[in-house]
Order: structure tokens, then C-alpha cells, then sequence
């Protein structure tokens, strides 16, 4: 019997590896417990984004539709054109209080049309509309000189506070104290609604037009302004982009590794990281007040945000050129590259996915800033005409989204309130779209390693 058959008198294991022992329970009930926790947090994550998001569009959607008023207009001559000479100077010369008469006996007529009951004068039944009436009637006529004499429709836009009633937003209990709508208006709105002459329609020109002033919020848009952004983004884009490549470039490829790059490098990290507004001063300090630049340009702008977003570009940037394979590197020099063509033929090219994300998310970044834009005076212009050129969208002082969008929410009227949600939309979609843009181009593009 050899000592393998001996009885050692060995105890067997009183547990198998099978059975889990109180330890081994302890850490599997931690690892579901942090399962759990990890589940609620993103439950949390998901419910407060979705509470975001409608509150956002329960707010802000109204901005996109408007009330509007539809009444045929005669275009007197004897109040427009007294000569008959049809002469455009002589015609400019007739003001908006000119155009008044017109639009309260549109109103006459529109009640004398439909038969419908009301003791309002026609003064007070043209208050419900828009201040900016009869300055699109006057536009019109100046546009269209040879209509004088006829009988137009027209769709006049109506008061901020008809909107509101339109909408929901304005009661017949909360007007009570209100100077500028009565409960007569209403009823005489009711019976324009039940003939079909006061609808709520979709607002392109909240779209595509521009900001007006606090007695016209209804014709407040937010389209100049995103001409205004639009610009500030190419300068940063002209700007940002080369820069920046050529920065990370020199940086990470050529440049030599001492105290001297190390100090560069630490203080773009800490660029990264200053507030916004920080830069907002400089630029106030060196663009405005030593170059003496034009105060609330978008050129102003895109450099100042130039100045904001390099610090992203080059720290992306660095690490999309990290990303490539050193053996990328050798093998272009093994074959007989120089140092430059193998960093501008074979690494860049690998490493321009990471860029194009890095510079689209930088540029985002750009567009939702407003600190910046207030410390040059983005705020304090309404621009009222879109750009004709290049040169004036950039030299023109205008305002940005992000901008106009501060300025209408601390305004007092709840128009320019709901617009400003309603410009949170719109800046949103921007934001979204660019990211999504983002993420496609590196998944396109992008290679494993």
C-alpha cells in the first residue's frame, strides 16, 4: 500500500464551493444594492430630463403660434394719395396716424358685415390689435403704391393680451385690474372668433423675424438674432479650428518635452476651467476698449467666444492625436517620412474624427454662452432688419440667441416671457443638432485600434 491509499485521517470540508458562505453573501447582496442605486440614479437622471423637457415645451410652445385678425381694408385715396399722382414721397409723407381711419372703419364694416352686436366704438375695437397695425398697413401701401384705391385683406396681428385670452393665458378674472383690455373687448373677441375673422395661427415670423420693442410683443421674432449667432459661429469656427489644430499639433508632435511645455500645458487646462464671464471682460477690455471694435458686433463676439472655446479644440484635439498608435508614427518614418509627413499624412487624417467632434462640441458650447455677450453689449441692441451683407452681419451690431433670449425673460410683459421659452426650443434644437452631428461623424469616421 503505497502513501497515496493511506488513511490520513484528513477531515472532509464541512461545505462544498457550491454553497455560498456568509461572506460571499455579504459582498453579492453590496453588488445588488449598488445595482439598485445605480438604476434609481438614472431613473432620477431620466425623470428630471423629462420633467425639463416638458416644462420647456408646455411653455414654450405657444411662442410658435399667434393670434391674428382678418378684415378687409379700404385703401382710400382721398386719405392716402389726396393728388392721384401716385408720387412714393408724397406717400411716405402720410404717417401711421394716417392709417388709423382705415383700420377703425375695417372694423365697421367687419361688424356691419357680419351683423354682430357690440357698443364699442371703432377706437376701442382697434386697440385689440397689435401697435405695429398700422405700420404694416403703411409698409404695404408704400410696397404696393398702385393698390391705393382698392379694397385689400388684410391679417393684422392682435394685442399681446388677445393672444394671451387666445391662449389660456389671460382670464376675464385676471384682467380685473388689466388697463389694457376690457371684458367688453372680450365679448366683442368672442363674436370675431365665432365669424371666423380672429384665428390662432402658426407664427413663421417668430422664426424668421426680429425682436420688437415692450409695447409689441406679439411681433417680437427670434430670427435676427440667430443671424446674429450664425455669424459669431463662423468667425469662431475661421478662428477656433486652425488655431487650435495647429496648437495641439506643435504640442503634442514637435514641440520638446520640458518645464517650458509643461507650463503651456497647465495653463490651457486652467483656461478650460475659467467662467465664461471672465472672458466676457476681456473682451470688453481689449476689443471694445483698446481696438476700439463696434460695440455689440457678432465679430466681437466670435472672438470673444474664440477665446472661450481654443482651450476645448486643443485638449480635444491632443487627445485625438494620442488616440493614434505610435507604431502609426514608425512605420511612416521607417518607410523614409519626415517628421511632418508623418504627422499630416498619416496621423492627422486618423485623428480628424476626434477633432471634427471636439470642434463641433466646442462650437456648442459657443452657442448657448450669453455672460460673455452681455459684458460687450449683445443685450442692448434690437436689431430690426437682417443682415444684406457679410460685412454688416459681422460689423452691424446685432444680438445672439442665447442673448435675446435673456432679454425677453426679464422683460415684464408675459408675451416676451413665453417667447423667451419658446426661444429655449429653438436654441435647443441647434445644440441637439450639432451633437447629433457630433456623434455621427465619429462613429462614421472613427477606427478601433
Amino acid at each position: 500500500m503505497t502513501d497515496a491509499t493511506q488513511n490520513t485521517g484528513a477531515v472532509a470540508p464541512k461545505s462544498s464551493l457550491h454553497t455560498l458562505d456568509a461572506r460571499t453573501k455579504r459582498r453579492n447582496a453590496a453588488e445588488s444594492r449598488f445595482k439598485l442605486y445605480g438604476m434609481v440614479a438614472i431613473g432620477i437622471g431620466l425623470l428630471m430630463l423629462v420633467t425639463l423637457l416638458t416644462t420647456i415645451l408646455s411653455k414654450g410652445t405657444g411662442a410658435f403660434t399667434q393670434t391674428f385678425v382678418t378684415m378687409e381694408v379700404d385703401l382710400l385715396e382721398s386719405k392716402l394719395d389726396k393728388s392721384g399722382e401716385r408720387d412714393l414721397e408724397k406717400i411716405k409723407k402720410v404717417t401711421t396716424f394716417g392709417y388709423a381711419p382705415l383700420i377703425k372703419s375695417a372694423f365697421e364694416k367687419t361688424v356691419k358685415t357680419h351683423g354682430m352686436e357690440t357698443d364699442l366704438k371703432s377706437k376701442t375695437m382697434a386697440k385689440i390689435l397689435s401697435k405695429s397695425a398700422a405700420s404694416q398697413l403703411r409698409n404695404y401701401v408704400i410696397a404696393n403704391p398702385d393698390q391705393i384705391g382698392q379694397t385689400i385683406e388684410f391679417r393684422f396681428l392682435a394685442n399681446s393680451r388677445v393672444d394671451g385670452y387666445m391662449k389660456g393665458r389671460v382670464t376675464r378674472d385676471s384682467i380685473a385690474n388689466d388697463k389694457n383690455i376690457t371684458p367688453a373687448q372680450l365679448d366683442f373677441v368672442d363674436q370675431l372668433i365665432e365669424v371666423g375673422a380672429l384665428t390662432k395661427t402658426f407664427n413663421i415670423d417668430f422664426i424668421i423675424g426680429a425682436d420688437a420693442s415692450d409695447q409689441r410683443p406679439e411681433a417680437a421674432g427670434i430670427g435676427v438674432a440667430m443671424m446674429g449667432s450664425l455669424f459669431m459661429m463662423l468667425v469662431v469656427l475661421a478662428l477656433a479650428l486652425p488655431i487650435g489644430v495647429a496648437a495641439s499639433i506643435y504640442l503634442e508632435e514637435f514641440a520638446p518635452k520640458n518645464w517650458i511645455t509643461d507650463i503651456i500645458e497647465v495653463n490651457i487646462s486652467n483656461l478650460a476651467a475659467v467662467p465664461s464671464i471672465v472672458f466676457g471682460i476681456l473682451g470688453l477690455a481689449v476689443f471694445i476698449n483698446y481696438m476700439h471694435l463696434p460695440q455689440s458686433a457678432p465679430l466681437v463676439g466670435g472672438l470673444v467666444l474664440t477665446l472661450m472655446t481654443l482651450p476645448t479644440i486643443i485638449i480635444s484635439t491632443r487627445a485625438a492625436l494620442k488616440a493614434v498608435p505610435p507604431s502609426i508614427r514608425d512605420a511612416a518614418l521607417g518607410v523614409g517620412a519626415s517628421k511632418m509627413q508623418a504627422v499630416f499624412h498619416h496621423v492627422l487624417p486618423l485623428a480628424a474624427p476626434g477633432i471634427l467632434t471636439g470642434t463641433i462640441i466646442g462650437l456648442a458650447q459657443a452657442l448657448g454662452e450669453t455672460a460673455p455677450l452681455l459684458l460687450i453689449g449683445m443685450i442692448g441692441f434690437i436689431a430690426s432688419n437682417m443682415p444684406e451683407t457679410v460685412g454688416e452681419g459681422l460689423l452691424s451690431p446685432n444680438s445672439a440667441m442665447p442673448a435675446q433670449i435673456y432679454e425677453w425673460a426679464k422683460r415684464a410683459d408675459p408675451a416676451f416671457y413665453e417667447r423667451a421659452w419658446g426661444g429655449i426650443i429653438i436654441l435647443l434644437i441647434f445644440l441637439i443638432s450639432m451633437n447629433t452631428l457630433a456623434v455621427l461623424l465619429r462613429r462614421r469616421f472613427e477606427r478601433r485600434w
